[in-house]
C-alpha cells in the first residue's frame, strides 16, 4: 500500500490521507470543493463541482493514472435540488461514465455543496 500525497490538492482536514494506492488500484478520500492554492471555497454549486472534480483529478494524476480511469465514483450534495448543475459538470470530468452513487446528505465539511470519491485502476 502507498499513501498519495500532493500539494495540488486540498490537505486533509482530519486524520486521513488525500489517497490509496492498493495494487493495481487508487483510492481517492471525499474531495470537498477547497481550492488548494489558497484555501477559499467557491460560492455556486457548479463552481464548487468543478473544484472538487480537479481536486480529485489532482490526487490521481499524483498516483500516476488519471481520471479517464476511474470506474467508480460516490458523489454527495448538500441538496438533492442542485443535482442538474452538479451533473452538468460532472459529465465534462467523467467522460467515461463509471458507475456512480450519489445521494443527499444533512451536512458536509466546510459547509460545502458536494463533495466526491473517487476509485480507478492505474492502466486501463
Amino acid at each position: 500500500m502507498k499513501v498519495i500525497k500532493t500539494t495540488k490538492a486540498p490537505g486533509a482536514i482530519g486524520p486521513y490521507s488525500q489517497g490509496y494506492q492498493v495494487g493495481e488500484l487508487v483510492f481517492t478520500s471525499g474531495q470537498i470543493p477547497v481550492n488548494p492554492e489558497d484555501g477559499s471555497v467557491p460560492v455556486s454549486i457548479s463552481e464548487q463541482a468543478d473544484q472538487s472534480c480537479k481536486n480529485v483529478k489532482a490526487i490521481l494524476e499524483s498516483a500516476g493514472t488519471s481520471i479517464e480511469n476511474v470506474f467508480k465514483t460516490t458523489c454527495f450534495l448538500n441538496d438533492m435540488s442542485d443535482f442538474a448543475a452538479f451533473n452538468e459538470v460532472y459529465e465534462k470530468y467523467f467522460v467515461s461514465n463509471p458507475a456512480r452513487s450519489c445521494v443527499a446528505v444533512k451536512d458536509l465539511p466546510k459547509g460545502v455543496l458536494c463533495e466526491i470519491e473517487a476509485i480507478a485502476v492505474l492502466k486501463r
